[in-house]
């Protein structure tokens, strides 16, 4: 089967490509860029041969009337190029549509007519979802664009002062189970038509506060916070994922006496499980990435590398670390990560993850951290 994303490089069509290649990883996967709209050839290349197109490409931001013809003219052109290149075998098509268009803007407008173009192309020969969802939030989000919580989580990382200078209700759903929907129903999984998953409702304040307290435990207290909720790990998750590369590095205070030396390497408000092991030199432990636990290394003797990487992202982040000076290294979501002994002794590693394994739910995905 072969799947299109347009928006591919925006957030929520980076977690549809993420969630296909974790979970479908036999799916063909074309993925494109604003500049696939750049003409007609370009695009109809695209559509060709596809099963399904899921169109994330869009614009939240900006002029009234830019906002509104903008997200109409990439439905026209996407509408367009699959009559003329899939025609009459059109892919089926699936819109990320918003909950906005319930409400009187441009951007609602624009939303509106841009499912209306699809659904005509679409006909009765082929299969449209209209997914309209509520406030997306999660992972790598880009702040001051995507979302409050996305501007909140960047704040609280890098010492700026969020502020709510309008609390309003807010319906939240993790961009993991958006792309989860979306995916799916170009897969042919759903029946089409229109679909509306429910958020979570909390309001701007409340998510704020929370966010808040999350970052004081971890990064003030060095309290990993209690992430046993399933919310309250997806707004975790995100909150960390502003750390790479430059904060996923956790320094340890090291207590010293007569007798030797004490570091703590976790202090975890909800527990989780904690594990140790020996490598020896030249060799690499790990090589993939998980969607939702939370894991730290910590050497506790030895010299090792440990490396990450970004998925779809050819840069490599690799930290040199020891048992002498010893600090944590938090692995992000959707970052696939090693460790190798670079030293010519035996390394002793801790790793510690939130939740205990499961090899029936291991969150474990395999991943060259070198592409």
């Amino acid at each position: 089967m072969k799947i299109g994303i347009t928006g591919a490089e925006g957030f929520l069509g980076w977690h549809v490509r993420a969630w296909l290649r974790t979970f479908r990883p036999e799916v063909e996967i074309r993925a494109v860029g604003r500049k696939a709209f750049s003409g007609r050839e370009s695009l109809e290349a695209f559509c060709r041969g596809l099963d399904a197109i899921v169109h994330c490409a869009g614009q939240n931001r900006g002029e009234d009337t830019e906002v509104e013809a903008t997200n109409v003219a990439l439905a026209k052109a996407l509408a367009a190029a699959c009559q003329s290149a899939c025609a009459p075998a059109i892919p089926r098509l699936v819109f990320a549509n918003s909950t906005h268009i319930d409400r009187d803007s441009a951007y609602a407008s624009g939303k509106r007519a841009a499912a209306g173009v699809l659904a005509s192309v679409a006909g009765e020969g082929s299969q449209f979802t209209n997914a309209i969802l509520p406030n997306l939030f999660g992972e790598f989000g880009r702040p001051y664009y995507n979302s409050a919580i996305s501007t909140f989580c960047h704040q609280l990382t890098f010492g700026e002062k969020p502020e709510v200078h309008q609390d309003a209700t807010l319906h939240l759903f993790h961009a993991q189970k958006a792309a989860a929907l979306l995916a799916r129903a170009a897969l042919g999984e759903g029946g089409g038509g229109e679909v509306r998953p429910q958020g979570e409702t909390t309001t701007v304040r409340a998510a704020l506060d929370r966010l808040t307290q999350m970052h004081e435990s971890y990064n003030t207290a060095g309290i990993v916070p209690d992430v046993s909720a399933p919310f309250d790990l997806e707004l975790f998750n995100t909150l960390r994922s502003y750390r790479f590369p430059d904060r996923v590095q956790v320094p340890f205070r090291m207590h010293a006496d007569v007798r030797g030396g004490l570091f703590e390497t976790v202090k975890s408000a909800a527990g989780g499980q904690t594990f140790v092991s020996t490598t020896h030199p030249g060799i690499t432990r790990g090589n993939h990435y998980h969607t939702g636990k939370f894991e730290r290394f910590v050497v506790c003797s030895g010299e090792a590398d440990i490396s990450l990487r970004r998925l779809f992202s050819d840069q490599v982040v690799t930290f040199r670390v020891t048992g002498d000076a010893p600090c944590a290294i938090d692995m992000p979501t959707f970052c696939a990560h090693n460790i190798t002994n670079a030293g010519t002794g035996p390394l002793i590693t801790m790793f510690w993850a939130n939740e205990i394994f499961d090899p029936e739910k291991p969150d474990t995905f395999s991943e060259q951290v070198t592409p």
